[in-house]
């Protein structure tokens, strides 16, 4: 999702290998061996492969947006939302990209669904005040202080396969996993927002939806410009 702040994000550069002329993102640091599914949007398989299903709400996807040609992996080092953000660079990184802080606040409700590295949430669950003491004992347990740095915890531990809006009641129990998430309930201006999406759920689904619309509208690379891969790992 939040590759679509990268210049042609949305534009699918990701899934792009590395050739001669360019280094691709699969590397980059938040990626390198976490983000999978390569395979699935290959369009030389026979089969689709590396499936998960989950089950979740569904939006109207607009067509006519073609491929980039092109990845950038200093772009992705630098472009993408760190986990390690205050809550002030939240809101400008989305509000960059004309998303508002409720926007934010609901798009990040996608973290409901994976898993983040011992690396990632190491210092948040051995140094950081705002987070529920029991959850992170059990976050210890396969995340030592020093060791262990790709062991994976998830980012929901209640219905891992289910997108509902668990995400904000885990943080109203200071059970968010990552930094950034817990941060969006903290005594500051988004946690309003997050407490109503805990409570309705409908509206949490309804206006997730919409902003990803919104998201996925992105900057799209349509006509003349990209263009439409017959392989999604290699330009034509």
């Amino acid at each position: 999702m939040q590759y679509c702040f990268m210049s042609h994000g949305c534009d699918a550069p990701v899934l792009l290998d590395d050739t001669t002329n360019f280094i691709g993102e699969k590397t980059d640091s938040a990626n390198n061996n976490s983000l999978t599914g390569f395979d699935v949007v290959d369009t030389t398989k026979s089969q689709v492969e590396n499936v998960c299903p989950v089950v979740g709400p569904s939006w109207p996807l607009l067509l006519g947006r073609r491929d980039s040609t092109t990845a950038n992996l200093s772009v992705a080092n630098s472009d993408l939302p760190s986990p390690a953000l205050n809550l002030s660079g939240l809101i400008s990184a989305f509000s960059n990209k004309g998303f508002t802080a409720q926007e934010l606040v609901v798009l990040s409700g996608s973290h409901k669904i994976g898993e983040a590295k011992c690396r990632v949430i190491r210092q948040r669950i051995y140094h950081d005040a705002n987070i529920d003491p029991s959850y992170a004992t059990s976050l210890k347990s396969n995340c030592p202080s020093n060791g262990g740095d790709d062991n994976l915890a998830p980012l929901d531990v209640t219905t891992p396969t289910y997108f509902d809006n668990a995400y904000y009641t885990t943080l109203l129990s200071k059970k968010g996993l990552l930094h950034s998430d817990q941060l969006l309930f903290n005594g500051g201006s988004t946690d309003f927002q997050v407490g109503a999406y805990s409570s309705d759920s409908a509206s949490f689904l309804t206006d997730f939806a919409n902003a990803m619309v919104k998201m996925g509208n992105l900057s799209p690379l349509t006509g003349t410009s990209g263009q439409i891969r017959e392989n999604c790992r290699k330009v034509n």
